[in-house]
């Protein structure tokens, strides 16, 4: 008689299912617009062919609810990661071929709907595999382990671009082109390695995720469950200057976002910093984001303490006044790389102090009612949207601007962002402090 197994561990496999989301969200919407920089495409463009790609993340709500009607939710973990690692390797072929963009575009972009299942089906398998005390007991990790995917993407990934271009493939590292092809299949070859060997692993220790009581059991009963959660997610108090907060608070920084690390890399004649893909991955990979991490940390400890309708505003004035940083670096166009390290560990501490206080807006006040969850994401989709709809207007309006007065444009982006989060309404009682779920709804 088969003795069935005890489950796995959370530390087995939550680490390692959010960071393998993780890797594979920053290396579609993220790096490939440094990699079509290095291959010789301007600003305009690259950024807005990596900006296309969050569209599939920013629609996820519309097809969460179908992604459980069928087998198990596990089952979508491995099928959609299988086929990432596949898919990153079939970049990395696809690229040794002539007019190799136009195959390109097209496995990112259905790629990055795998990825947004794989995201619905790895949180599925989170919150229905542990109780509520085990949720959070984990959230710690399970936050640390996909900030680790940008480290390993935008910092090691973007790094070794650059080291495999110079050192191996003997290229000039300033001069940007088809040269630069030879090193990223390697990457793209290696990227996919990492998430098929996640897969074989997941498979053997995550467990398969239990059915959530609202699930669907055919498509036309999604459909109404979808038409039901936007109804009253409409009818729901202040629900305008919600979605103006949503989709303004973080506006500066989704023209900031692409345009940031191109500044960077762009040769001083061009107005950049020029600096190599190795030491872009240090500082805007590595203590960029470490310092995103170090800020979280920090500004979740002072929402706490403070409560989030006493600090919204100054949230708001840290994720937007430091961008600053980049206005002074573009026009004194620093060399030393310990200032422009500096300038950029500023600017990312105080958007991750500051950007805690969004998160927790949705969760508090938008997301409460009967459909909590498909509210909750889709305000996060209304943030993606912003970043889509910024991204892909800003490598054009930065080639127009110059880096001085487009640093100064995103200046002035910021203004929108104040006056939707003074205006901002609180409807629900805040959560105690030490976490917990959101308050009930304060009398009108």
């Amino acid at each position: 008689m088969s003795v069935s197994r005890p489950p796995a561990s959370p530390l087995l496999w939550v680490p390692t299912g959010y960071f393998t989301m993780a890797l594979g969200y920053v290396m579609l919407t993220s790096v490939t617009a440094i990699m079509f920089k290095n291959l010789g495409m301007d600003n305009g463009r690259a950024a807005q062919y990596s900006s296309m790609l969050i569209l599939a993340y920013t629609i996820k709500p519309l097809f969460a609810p179908f992604v459980e009607m069928y087998r198990t939710k596990k089952f979508f973990v491995l099928c959609a990661q299988v086929m990432i690692g596949l898919g990153f390797a079939g970049v990395g072929l696809a690229m040794a071929l002539p007019g190799y963009m136009l195959f390109l575009m097209g496995i990112f972009f259905a790629l990055s709907f795998v990825g947004a299942t794989q995201d619905i089906a790895s949180d599925g398998v989170y919150v229905t595999s542990l109780d509520s005390r085990a949720q959070s007991l984990y959230c710690g990790i399970q936050s640390l382990s996909w900030n680790i995917g940008p480290i390993v993407a935008s910092g090691g990934m973007v790094y070794l671009s650059g080291l495999l271009h110079t050192r191996v493939f003997g290229h000039d590292a300033a001069v940007f082109g088809p040269d630069w092809i030879d090193a990223w299949r390697v990457i793209f070859f290696l990227v996919g390695g990492m998430t098929l060997l996640m897969a074989l692993w997941h498979a053997r220790v995550m467990p398969d995720g239990a059915r959530a009581e609202n699930t669907p059991t055919s498509v036309g009963e999604g459909g109404r469950i979808l038409l039901d959660a936007f109804v009253t997610l409409f009818q729901k108090r202040g629900i305008w200057r919600m979605i103006a907060f949503a989709f303004l608070f973080r506006l500066s920084i989704g023209f900031l976002e692409k345009i940031g690390p191109f500044f960077m890399v762009d040769p001083v004649s061009k107005g950049g910093l020029g600096l190599s893909n190795e030491l872009l991955g240090i500082i805007y990979g590595t203590y960029g984001l470490a310092a995103v991490l170090l800020g979280s940390l920090l500004g979740g400890l002072y929402v706490a303490k403070r409560g989030l309708k006493a600090t919204l505003f100054v949230l708001c004035c840290a994720v937007n006044i430091p961008n600053a940083t980049f206005l002074l670096m573009a026009v004194y166009q620093p060399a030393d790389l310990y200032l422009i390290g500096a300038g950029v560990v500023v600017e990312k501490f105080f958007f991750g102090f500051g950007a805690v206080g969004f998160m927790i807006y949705l969760m508090q006040q938008l997301a409460p009612g009967k459909y909590s969850t498909t509210h909750y994401a889709f305000g996060t989709g209304v943030m993606g949207l912003c970043g889509l709809v910024t991204g892909v207007v800003s490598g054009y309006l930065q080639e127009w601007l110059g880096y001085v007065s487009y640093f100064v444009f995103v200046m002035v982006a910021t203004i929108p962002s104040f006056v939707a989060t003074w205006y901002a309404p609180f409807h629900h009682e805040e959560a105690p402090a030490g976490g917990g779920a959101p308050g009930k709804a304060v009398a009108a």
